[in-house]
């Protein structure tokens, strides 16, 4: 299930799945879930989960096959951008900036999620009044 910790929903998603992935609970060539499976999973909405894998799709993570699903990519298929590679010289500073780009991003989800709380508070929950 995704927290409300003012972190978008779809990074909490890519975040697990990308941890699943690392750890070996997804394996290479292996099947995500379907989307309405991970709809029920994280309780979010089918946009939600379709963010998260565009995000793993974007990283290179998974890749979608049309008709047939989207599958945990093999690191050794994945193009040089994205396989773990030593890096060197114009290398680190194409990595930094791309690691501070990743995280102004991040830190503007942030942002735009404790606005959203702030201008669209939650509906009172049924049998609670609203007062």
């Amino acid at each position: 299930m995704v927290e409300r910790t003012g972190r978008p929903g779809y990074l909490q998603i890519a975040d697990d799945l990308r941890q699943q992935i690392r750890d070996g609970r997804l394996a290479a060539g292996q099947a995500l879930p379907s989307t309405a499976r991970l709809r029920e999973e994280y309780d979010v909405s089918a946009g939600v989960v379709k963010a998260a894998i565009s995000v793993l799709r974007t990283e290179g993570a998974v890749i979608g096959q049309q008709g047939k699903g989207v599958f945990v990519r093999d690191q050794a298929d994945a193009p040089p951008s994205v396989q773990a590679a030593p890096a060197t010289g114009e290398d680190d500073v194409a990595m930094k900036q791309l690691t501070e780009v990743l995280t102004a991003i991040r830190d503007l989800g942030e942002r735009v999620a404790r606005i959203e709380r702030a201008v669209f508070p939650e509906p009172p929950r049924a049998g609670q009044s609203g007062k």
